[in-house]
């Protein structure tokens, strides 16, 4: 069966992070082969391309011209999301920085070893991702407009599915289904103490004359607002967490909050305007330490939880629903689901995040790990459990067993002709220059040409 030359794309996103990671190593003399508006594609970059599509050991590795393509529609994102102003905030960049330089830091053992290995300071290496991050986060916010539209129907898998040729039906490697219960940790006494004293000065000082906005600017820890003085805009009720919505519509005009706390951290708010259903509110963001956080109680209350469990006085699909504060598998029974499929049966192989392959890989089905560290996707220290629930062994797709996974498959599919309809049109309303070495690749040429 013959997929969309787009197909890539998706995984080329992925890719554009791995690149800025790489260590040092020797690289071709650089050049640009291509450029889109204001962005440039260098050949080193193509070249790292292909060599992280060789190292990643996927079946039927595209080609360096499909390659290339990818990196040119990803370009042509970055582009057109500048035209169509389409933007990701800051503090997302930021999250996801931190996100990625943890997991290094899992990976590598210390953050001396990462120094080590890219021989650069951990700040300079933080500047140095940034922009490779929002880059990526862009290109895929682009990549979600332009097939937001895009669904799949029972009727059209079936369809997909049965189009394979018999020689091409993949070979599923093993499955599991893992489910967790996470507890975050909790701010300690001594740090709650220091954040009110802190935001009870801000308070103080702008009741004495001194500019909020400013204050934002240098002291808040939302990255977002924090330029902007601490401005969040007009917000609809039910929009903001309810601790910090409640506090602000208690405010009148021009008036200043007590200290709130929330799952973000704890804030100082000051109310501008209340419209209708909006309000419009300044605030300024502190959180705690997040190294420095009690994970005594978290682990205990697991432990418990872990052994009510492993007694049968409750099952763990109930005991995730009532005590788990991981809101994204709580209400599914604490069954985790692939970041790629969104089903909660995960390949058993190296797509899998290394730290929990590992765990699995040492435990038997229907065992539950002793409480361990664990850290969220918005970055929060936690603590959890892992219940191994169930394997699969290999075999070749049916839609009986892999539906999930075909219909993934076959929504890709659809979502790349998407991007490919796109692309005939988009490409007219930006510059792009290709090098004569690979114009052979055709890229400007589309399928009705």
């Amino acid at each position: 069966m013959k997929f969309s030359k787009f197909f890539i794309s998706l995984f080329t996103i992925c890719l554009l992070f791995c690149q800025a990671l790489q260590a040092q190593t020797p690289v071709v003399i650089d050049k640009i082969i291509a450029k889109v508006d204001n962005h440039f594609i260098l050949k080193s970059e193509l070249e790292s391309q292909v060599q992280q599509y060789k190292q990643s050991g996927q079946a039927g590795a595209p080609s360096t011209c499909q390659i290339f393509e990818s990196l040119v529609v990803g370009k042509m994102m970055l582009a057109k999301s500048e035209i169509d102003s389409i933007t990701v905030e800051d503090k997302r960049v930021e999250s996801e920085l931190t996100s990625r330089m943890e997991q290094m830091e899992q990976q590598f053992g210390s953050q001396k070893n990462i120094i080590e290995a890219y021989g650069k300071s951990i700040s300079s290496l933080k500047d140095e991702l940034r922009s490779a991050i929002k880059e990526q986060l862009t290109t895929r916010k682009m990549q979600e407009k332009i097939t937001s539209d895009v669904k799949i129907t029972p009727k059209e898998v079936r369809r997909f599915f049965e189009a394979i040729p018999k020689d091409s039906i993949p070979y599923m490697p093993s499955e599991v289904e893992i489910g967790h219960i996470v507890r975050l940790a909790k701010t300690t006494k001594a740090q709650k103490e220091e954040l009110y004293k802190r935001l009870y000065d801000y308070k103080k000082r702008a009741e004495n004359g001194e500019s909020f906005e400013e204050m934002a600017k240098l002291y808040s820890e939302d990255l977002g607002s924090g330029k902007r003085g601490g401005d969040l805009g007009f917000a609809k009720r039910g929009q903001m967490v309810a601790p910090f919505e409640a506090a602000a519509l208690k405010l009148k005009p021009n008036q200043l909050s007590d200290v709130v706390e929330s799952e973000f951290g704890f804030h100082l708010i000051k109310l501008l305007e209340v419209r209708g259903q909006e309000y419009h509110a300044l605030h300024i963001l502190l959180r705690p330490d997040y190294q420095r956080l009690d994970v005594v109680e978290p682990t205990k209350y697991l432990d418990s939880i872990r052994v009510l469990i492993q007694r049968d006085s409750i099952k763990f699909e109930r005991a995730a629903k009532e005590f788990s504060e991981d809101k994204a598998t709580q209400d599914a029974g604490g069954m985790i689901t692939d970041p790629q499929t969104r089903s909660i049966k995960m390949a058993l192989d190296g797509t899998m995040e290394s730290g929990l392959y590992f765990t699995i890989d040492s435990m038997t089905v229907g065992t539950i790990t002793p409480p361990m560290p664990y850290r969220t996707e918005d970055g929060r220290s936690a603590v959890r459990i892992l219940y191994y629930k169930a394997k699969h062994a290999p075999h070749y797709a049916n839609l009986e067993d892999d539906f999930q996974r075909m219909s993934n498959y076959a929504l890709n599919r659809k979502r790349n002709t998407a991007i490919e309809k796109w692309f005939a049109t988009a490409k007219n309303d930006v510059f792009i220059y290709i090098v004569d070495e690979y114009k052979e690749c055709n890229i400007m040429k589309t399928n009705d040409q």
